[in-house]
C-alpha cells in the first residue's frame, strides 16, 4: 500500500472519530503603469514557427476546471485546412486526466492558434487551453497588419498590453532567464504582470510556438488569489509523419463496452456535516452504478446559517469508508489518486464524475478539511463530513487505465545520413557536417547524454574513426548509440561546438 496513502487513512480514522464526538472546533491592488523591456533583440507571438508535424505535450491547470486539478495534454499538428476564409490547424489531442482518458480534435486558427472549434468531449480541455497555453494571443499574435494592437511584441517593448480587469497591470518583458522544464532546459524571456499583489509569471522562447512554462493567479479584490493556471513543457518533437495516437484507446469507448447508464436521474441528499458547521448538498447517479463506470457527483457546500448562501474556498476530499470498531475508516481517496493534498473549490460548488471500482454496498463520505485560501494550511473550525451510501452493481471488469505512451520517435530525415555518408568520402566540408549535428541535437532527433562542453588548444581535426562511423551510420551497419559516443568525443574534446 502506498506509505502517504496509508499515513492519511490513519489521520482520518483518527479525525473521524474526533469529528464524531464533537460538534466546533474551538489588499486590493492598484495599477500603475510599470515599464519593461530586455535586451534580447527580436519579437514573439504565439503561434511562431508552428508548424505541420509539431509534437506537444503540456502538464496543465485552470482554475475554471476542477479548480487547477492537473492533467497532461498532448497534440499533434496533423495538417493544415480552410474552413470557409478561415485558414486552420487540424490537430488530434489526447488528454489524461486522472483515470480519464480523452480522445478527440482541436482546430486551432493560424493568425492565432486558439481552438475555434473541435469535438464535444474536449470542450473543457479546449477552454482551459485557450485561457492559459494560448491566452498571450490576447495581446501577440502573427497578425502584423492588426489594427487592434495585437501582432508580433518585441521583446525590448516597455509593454505588450495591459489587463483588462479594474486595476489591471501592464503586461512586460522582465527578464532573460535560463529555465528549466521536463522537456530541458530554455533561453527564455519572463513575462510577466502584476494581479491581487501576486506576479504572474510566462516564459516564452524566440521562434517557439507555444510558452514553455507558466505560473499565473486570478484576480481578487481582497485576500489570497488563488491559482488560475499552471503549466510546463513535458515534450516537445518536430517532424511527426504518422499519428502518435495510433491505439490510444479513450475512456469513453471503453467503458461503452461496459454497458454504462448514460440517461439517468439524479438522487438527492441534504445533511448538516457530523459538526454542524456546514450543510452538504449532493446529487449523484445513476442510483445503481455498475463496477468500472462513472458516478456523477453534484456538490454545493452551504452555509448552516443560512442554506441559500455557499461557503467558499473549501478545502475537501471524496472519500470511500467502511466502518471499524474505531469509527469510520476511509479505504480510498480521490485526492491521492489525483496527487492532492487535498480537493479544493474556490466557489463552494463541484461537479465531478469519478470511476466506481467497488461492487456491493459502497458508503462514500465528502469530507471537510477546512475553509481557507488553497495556498495555506485551511481553517479547520468549519471541518465535518457527511456520508451517503451507494449500491454498486458488480460483475464488471475493473481495467486500470494505461499509462501515458512515451512521447512519439522523430524520424530522422534522410537528409541527415547523406550528409554524414557524403561528409565520410569527402564530398561536403566539415561546417556542412556539424551544422546537420546540430540539427540533429536541437530537434531531440539524437539525445546526447550529458556532456561538457571542452576546448581544444590544438586544430579541431576531426578524427578518422569519427568519419567511419559517420559512414557505418549512414549504411545501417552501427546504431545511433556508437554514433552518439563519437559525437560525444567531438564536444567534449572541443572539436566542435554546440549550441543550445
Amino acid at each position: 500500500m502506498n506509505k502517504k496513502l496509508c499515513l492519511k487513512r490513519i489521520f482520518l480514522t483518527v479525525l473521524f472519530s474526533i469529528l464524531l464526538l464533537t460538534t466546533g472546533y474551538a489588499s486590493t491592488a492598484s495599477a500603475q503603469f510599470q515599464a519593461g523591456g530586455v535586451s534580447k533583440q527580436g519579437s514573439w507571438y504565439v503561434g511562431e514557427g508552428l508548424k505541420k508535424g509539431n509534437f506537444f505535450s503540456y502538464s496543465l491547470c485552470h482554475i475554471d476546471y476542477k479548480d487547477c486539478s492537473q492533467f497532461r495534454i498532448d497534440f499533434w499538428i496533423e495538417s493544415d485546412q480552410k474552413v470557409g476564409s478561415e485558414d486552420q490547424w487540424k490537430v488530434p489531442t489526447v488528454v489524461y486526466d486522472g483515470a480519464q482518458i480523452i480522445k478527440g480534435t482541436m482546430y486551432l486558427g493560424k493568425i492565432a492558434p486558439e481552438p475555434t472549434g473541435g469535438t464535444d468531449n474536449l470542450t473543457p480541455y479546449r477552454a482551459a487551453f485557450k485561457s492559459s497555453i494560448a491566452w498571450l494571443s490576447a495581446y501577440a499574435t502573427a497578425d502584423t497588419g492588426s489594427l487592434t494592437g495585437k501582432g508580433p511584441k518585441n521583446f525590448n517593448a516597455p509593454s505588450w498590453g495591459k489587463i483588462g480587469n479594474i486595476g489591471g497591470e501592464q503586461i512586460i518583458p522582465t527578464a532573460e532567464e535560463k529555465i528549466a522544464v521536463p522537456d530541458g532546459v530554455f533561453d527564455t524571456v519572463q513575462i510577466s504582470w502584476k494581479t491581487g499583489g501576486k506576479i504572474n509569471r510566462v516564459w516564452v522562447v524566440d521562434e517557439f510556438p507555444f510558452p514553455i512554462k507558466a505560473d499565473t493567479y486570478a484576480h481578487v479584490a481582497e485576500g489570497v488569489p488563488p491559482q488560475e493556471y499552471r503549466f510546463e513543457l513535458l515534450d516537445y518533437q518536430q517532424n511527426i509523419v504518422n499519428d502518435p495516437f495510433v491505439g490510444i484507446k479513450d475512456t469513453a469507448s471503453l467503458k461503452s463496452q461496459l454497458g454504462c447508464e448514460t440517461n439517468y436521474s439524479l438522487s438527492s441528499v441534504a445533511k448538516n456535516t457530523n459538526t454542524n458547521s456546514m450543510i452538504i448538498e449532493l446529487k449523484y447517479g445513476p442510483n445503481k452504478p455498475k463496477q468500472g463506470c462513472d458516478l456523477e457527483l453534484i456538490i454545493n457546500f452551504k452555509r448552516s446559517v443560512n442554506q441559500e448562501e455557499f461557503e467558499n474556498q473549501i478545502h475537501y476530499d471524496i472519500l470511500v469508508v467502511k466502518q471499524t470498531p474505531d469509527g469510520l475508516s476511509p479505504t480510498r481517496s480521490i485526492a491521492d489518486e489525483e496527487k492532492r493534498n487535498t480537493l479544493f473549490t474556490t466557489s463552494g460548488q463541484v461537479r465531478r464524475m469519478i470511476e466506481v471500482k467497488e461492487s456491493g454496498p459502497t458508503k462514500y463520505a465528502i469530507f471537510v478539511y477546512g475553509t481557507g485560501p488553497e495556498t495555506t494550511q485551511p481553517n479547520a473550525a468549519k471541518a465535518g463530513f457527511i456520508t451517503f451510501d451507494v449500491q454498486v452493481q458488480g460483475g464488471s471488469q475493473v481495467t486500470p487505465p494505461p499509462p501515458p505512451p512515451p512521447p512519439p520517435q522523430v524520424q530522422i530525415p534522410a537528409w541527415i545520413k547523406n550528409n554524414a555518408k557524403w561528409w565520410a568520402d569527402g564530398t561536403i566540408g566539415d561546417n556542412d557536417f556539424v551544422s546537420g549535428i546540430q540539427y540533429l541535437i536541437n530537434q531531440k532527433i539524437i539525445k546526447i547524454p550529458p556532456t561538457t562542453p571542452g576546448s581544444s588548444s590544438t586544430a579541431n581535426v576531426i578524427p578518422a574513426w569519427i568519419k567511419n562511423n559517420a559512414k557505418w551510420w549512414a549504411d545501417g551497419t552501427i546504431g545511433d548509440n556508437d554514433f552518439v559516443s563519437g559525437i560525444q568525443y567531438l564536444i567534449t574534446n572541443g572539436i566542435i561546438k554546440i549550441t543550445s
